[in-house]
């Protein structure tokens, strides 16, 4: 391999076709991985949501603790459910995005070795890269159908959320750009950690992210801690929770769509090109 291939010239179309054919065997494989794995899949992705609402939607209100009360844009009080919902679903979509990419290439990066029989196939690295990006995202956007399913029916009496359909274009925008964006960040991720580091990640990069992502309550709120709601702006997590919020509780109060949409969309290209180039340069080295 060469450095031409980390940035190739473009392709004509009879090589457009082959990188395609390949690039579509390539996802095939992953894909049936993970319908081979469909029940640790579905475990490590539902448990935790469907406890954290267990917990603050039927535990706590059936104990006198209820979680509170948010209001909607009208004045109208809200059920916590409605906050939680969309939080959940962003948090299924972050981190199975995540650690769909990012684990499965440091174990193949340090080792099995298995990246460098895809390295060999007959298109450039750079499209490997891709192909990854893609697969994470797919598993990004059943685990938020999967969570959605799970944590949408479990409420005590009177604590349903408030769920508007209403908005699908914005929906699946956001979930096609959050879980692209995550997938992105899993392969920068995978590229840059050291396969020893591994464990600590869940320690130092997960539980802020998901403990500052305004999963359990919305960015508006924390207008009474000014400068950490302008300090949280820098998790992604936020954008996604928040898009959410706007696609399916859109009474409730919640940042922009426009400025979310831009940051997810932003966030995209630029992580995905910077993954990319570090994914190439990793295996070309």
């Amino acid at each position: 391999m060469t450095a031409s291939t980390i940035a190739p010239p473009a392709a004509p179309p009879a090589a457009s076709r082959h990188y395609a054919r390949t690039f579509g065997a390539l996802l095939a494989r992953d894909l049936r991985v993970l319908r081979r794995d469909l029940r640790s899949f579905m475990a490590r992705t539902v448990v935790q949501p469907v406890l954290f609402i267990f917990v603050f939607a039927v535990v706590l209100p059936r104990i006198g603790y209820g979680a509170g009360q948010g209001l909607s844009a009208d004045g109208r009080a809200e059920t916590f459910a409605t906050i939680l919902v969309p939080g959940l679903v962003a948090s299924g979509i972050v981190l199975q995005g995540i650690f769909a990419v990012t684990t499965p290439l440091v174990m193949e990066l340090s080792y099995t070795k298995e990246i460098d029989d895809r390295a060999l196939a007959p298109i450039p690295v750079w499209v490997v890269g891709v192909e990854k990006i893609v697969a994470g995202a797919i598993q990004g956007v059943v685990a938020a159908v999967v969570v959605f399913l799970a944590v949408l029916f479990v409420h005590a009496p009177g604590e349903a959320p408030n769920i508007d359909f209403g908005r699908w274009p914005l929906l699946v925008a956001v979930l096609v750009l959050s879980s692209l964006l995550t997938a992105c960040i899993g392969l920068l991720i995978g590229t840059l950690l050291p396969p020893q580091q591994l464990s600590t990640l869940f320690a130092i990069f997960i539980v802020p992210l998901m403990m500052l992502g305004c999963v359990y309550y919305p960015w508006a709120a924390l207008e009474a801690i000014p400068w950490l709601q302008t300090a949280v702006l820098a998790n992604p997590l936020v954008y996604v929770s928040e898009a959410l919020r706007g696609a399916l509780s859109p009474a409730v109060p919640h940042m922009p769509e426009a400025v979310a949409l831009t940051v997810l969309t932003v966030g995209t290209l630029v992580t995905g090109a910077l993954s990319l180039r570090s994914f190439s340069r990793r295996l070309v080295a």
